[in-house]
């Protein structure tokens, strides 16, 4: 955890009724319980409150890490709509999620590097050269459109589909799983940690190669980064059931047809596995090197931040 300048929130009730109605809706639309009105005032008006006060005249990129089941996309929407109602400034908000390659590309890419690329997840699967034009475009207030991605069907969406941003940008909210996540040195590949590398990535390849690419999305999109904040699950063994509850919310949303792809909970044990060594070693060492770190309790409560700017 941080070592010094540690802040704890306290509540932040201060904010327009405008704003607060556009927090109510947003909780009643994703059913969120009361209680959420504490997380609210405790955490997003403050933590808003801090982002604008790091702005300065450029594009300001916030870059937001946080293990499936933290609840990034709840945090990132709350946080975006907080700052265009209350600071009048206009925010793009995307995911790292948005920029998976198409599922004809990951199928290639598993037939050229290694087959287990075939699944979304570990860096290497994304479009980093689509991921950084946008960026660049986001910082140099030019249009721009965002892709979406339909987990549901394992595939990007047409590009009618995609979020346009035909305003200046003034602050980008970037969220991603692996985010900032530290790198790993060769020897820390070298054992297996879950059945996944054990039975199929005898040689190393797959990790290794995942682990290149983390360092290439730091020297081309993480160094970037003005403020980083971390989402900091209290360990890994809960990111499982988080993720399932995510995924049974998908299987309602989206109904079962031929062309979706839900998970069952074999699936979804073997997919977490594809996530699971950077997570842990995000877990480890990215909290000592981010900017705020937000603790996320076991039952998904947030009491504070964690302040080091």
């Amino acid at each position: 955890m941080p070592d010094k300048n540690i802040t704890s929130t306290k509540p932040d009730t201060d904010c327009s009724e405008k704003t607060r109605s556009i927090c109510t809706t947003l909780c009643n639309k994703m059913l969120l319980s009361g209680n959420f009105n504490k997380i609210i005032d405790n955490i997003y008006l403050p933590l808003s409150r801090l982002i604008i006060e790091k702005k300065q005249g450029e594009p300001l990129l916030v870059s937001i890490n946080g293990a499936q089941g933290t609840g990034k996309s709840t945090f990132t929407t709350f946080i975006k709509e907080i700052i265009e109602s209350e600071y009048n400034y206009n925010v793009a908000a995307f995911s790292l999620d948005d920029f998976y390659l198409t599922r004809a590309l990951r199928k290639q890419l598993s037939h050229k590097v290694h087959p287990l690329l075939k699944t979304r997840g570990v860096p290497g699967t994304h479009d980093i050269d689509l991921l950084e034009n946008v960026l660049s475009e986001l910082m140099r207030g030019d249009n721009c459109s965002v892709p979406v991605f339909d987990k549901a069907k394992d595939d990007r969406c047409p590009q009618i589909d995609w979020i346009t941003h035909d305003k200046t940008i003034d602050i980008i909210l970037f969220e991603g799983w692996c985010n900032n996540s530290p790198l790993q040195n060769a020897s820390e590949l070298n054992n297996p940690i879950n059945e996944l590398e054990e039975n199929e990535d005898k040689q190393r390849i797959w990790r290794t190669y995942a682990n290149e690419k983390l360092d290439e999305y730091h020297k081309r999109i993480f160094t970037h980064t003005d403020i980083s904040i971390m989402l900091e699950a209290p360990d890994f063994n809960h990111i499982y059931n988080w993720r399932n509850v995510q995924e049974q919310k998908l299987k309602v949303k989206t109904g079962i047809s031929s062309q979706t792809h839900i998970m069952s909970q074999n699936e979804l044990i073997r997919f977490i596995q594809h996530f699971e060594r950077i997570t842990r070693h995000t877990l480890n060492y990215l909290p000592d090197s981010t900017d705020i770190v937000i603790p996320i309790n076991a039952d998904r409560s947030i009491n504070s931040i964690l302040q080091k700017i």
